[in-house]
């Protein structure tokens, strides 16, 4: 016995799209971004009629989007006739989340600030009372000897970056630092007593960049701005290591912009 199936119709896809189709889905996105970005900076649910008006959409423009996105999850219509953003987008935002890595949203701002100083940029974060050298850009060409590799360690007392978690860390943790590791000195610029280590502290804090004045390494100094993810919390430094001959001031505001931008693609002030 034979069997007949019927096939569903077929849509056929144009190789081209038109300049007319663009330019509605363009609109389409553009709208819906505006009642997705209205629900995200209100405090409550919206009514229909209030998000229609603050968007400057017809109500049945606007009631076609949001069923859409209520469709995908990223608003809820709830009892009440409101509508507030859904789950969905928080999903996604964890989806994002885990797969922003500090090193791989590091590497281009690092190039860059290389090529704007031609000096050894590096990407450090805190292990205890150490800081780790996770990542660097060198140039292999500017004389200076790199004391510390990757996955290399060093106080944070002695460096700039391990300055910036000390000048956002509490008072009374910074002096238990102090009490545990009793700042032990690499060299004649170290800093070895609590009143020294806050001083410098207090420059971070109203400068923004932290400083490493050869006590770590003699013939070397190190400048260093903060790194920042989405919750505001001090993930990584990004610093410029060079000869002390070599050192300018004018690549301060190099490096806070170079970690500023770093920040902004970790999610911080976003949310």
């Amino acid at each position: 016995m034979a069997y007949t199936t019927r096939s569903k119709p077929r849509v056929r896809l144009s190789s081209s799209t038109s300049p007319a189709n663009t330019k509605v889905s363009a609109q389409i996105f553009e709208r819906a971004y505006k009642i997705l970005d209205l629900l995200s900076k209100s405090q409550q649910a919206l009514m229909l009629k209030e998000i229609a008006e603050r968007c400057d959409l017809h109500p049945s423009t606007t009631h076609r989007i949001l069923a859409d996105l209520c469709l995908g999850g990223f608003v809820e219509h709830l009892d009440s006739g409101k509508y507030q953003l859904g789950l969905r987008l928080l999903e996604l935002g964890a989806i994002v989340k885990d797969r922003l890595n500090v090193r791989q949203v590091a590497a281009p701002m690092m190039q860059w600030l290389h090529e704007q100083t031609q000096q050894t940029v590096n990407l450090s974060v805190r292990q205890g009372d150490e800081i780790v050298y996770i990542e660097r850009t060198e140039n292999p060409r500017s004389g200076m000897h790199v004391l510390r590799p990757i996955g290399g360690r060093a106080p944070l007392h002695l460096t700039s970056v391990g300055k910036l978690y000390l000048a956002a860390a509490d008072p009374r943790l910074i002096e238990s630092y102090v009490l545990r590791t009793g700042l032990q000195s690499k060299t004649m610029n170290s800093l070895t007593s609590l009143v020294d280590l806050q001083q410098e502290l207090a420059f971070v804090r109203e400068y923004g960049y932290a400083r490493d004045n050869e006590e770590l390494e003699i013939g070397v100094r190190c400048i260093a701005a903060a790194i920042y993810d989405h919750t505001g919390g001090l993930v990584a430094g990004l610093s410029i290591s060079a000869p002390v001959d070599r050192m300018q001031d004018s690549w301060c505001s190099l490096l806070m912009q170079a970690a500023a931008n770093i920040s902004s693609s970790l999610g911080y002030g976003r949310f």
